[in-house]
């Protein structure tokens, strides 16, 4: 067992506000980080014993000057806590929904880990105004961009495994994720399930999804899909991702063969 890690463990804690004063671990942080640091595990709850991985887990790799030395930015820690989120919520979902099967469970899963929910939980704890950029990616609006947010959230997840281990880092994924658990932003089966199963069940294929455009700039482009289906006009679906805009035109088409039924009953 490494007892610089055990002992990072013991006094790694939950915490009320931080104190102002808190000396900062290692020499790189001035008074500005300081004050970043101490906002973010004030509002996560947690201080860390190291400090250097949460200045790890807030540095894109475009804050480096020179050659740029990934392992160096929150990539490392991204990986460790993506899988640390999982398992955690694994654990919520099995706790939380004794009567639920596998099916269910994974959907559950699917759904709190995916990117866009990442990224709102980076968003409710502000972590884009602590988030090191190189001046480009501030000029393209990195702090806001899901894909950044989304990564950060996870390696803030790893390094609290690192600094803490599993039950701190188990805590506060429950802290964070716990409502959203209990209170799905969208339906456990999306729109493409939805609307594969409504052509099921009427004999047809399966939808066809084709992409038409894609517009905007490298970083963050737009697509717009078509879905279509025999006997159904088809419908179409903007989104920042294929599989977003893949989603949007299937609930379009879900929504108008919904209204179709709703004007054959009146």
């Amino acid at each position: 067992m490494n007892p610089g890690r055990t002992e990072a463990a013991r006094s790694a804690k939950a915490i009320s506000p931080a104190s102002p004063g808190s000396d900062p671990q290692g020499p790189r942080h001035d008074k500005h980080g300081r004050a970043e640091f101490d906002a973010v595990e004030q509002r996560i709850a947690y201080r860390f014993a190291d400090r250097r991985l949460l200045e790890q887990a807030l540095s894109h790799i475009s804050a480096f000057a020179g050659i740029r030395n990934r392992a160096s930015s929150y990539q490392r820690l991204e990986f460790l806590g993506d899988h640390v989120l999982g398992l955690s919520v694994s654990d919520m979902l099995f706790r939380a929904f004794p009567k639920a099967d596998e099916g269910e469970m994974s959907r559950r899963l699917a759904e709190l880990v995916r990117r866009e929910a990442c990224a709102d939980v980076a968003r409710a704890i502000d972590l884009g105004s602590a988030i090191r950029l190189g001046a480009s990616e501030i000029n393209a609006g990195g702090r806001d961009r899901t894909a950044i947010l989304a990564d950060v959230c996870e390696a803030l997840i790893g390094a609290v495994f690192v600094d803490g281990g599993y039950s701190a880092a188990s805590a506060l994924v429950e802290r964070l994720w716990s409502e959203r658990m209990r209170t799905p932003k969208r339906p456990l089966r999306d729109a493409k399930t939805q609307l594969q199963e409504w052509a099921q069940a009427r004999g047809l294929p399966t939808p066809a999804y084709r992409e038409i455009e894609r517009t905007g700039p490298h970083h963050d482009p737009e697509f717009r899909v078509w879905v279509e289906l025999p006997e159904v006009a088809p419908a179409e679906g903007l989104g920042r991702s294929k599989r977003a805009a893949e989603q949007a035109a299937a609930a379009a088409m879900l929504s108008r063969t919904a209204d179709k039924k709703d004007h054959s009953e009146d």
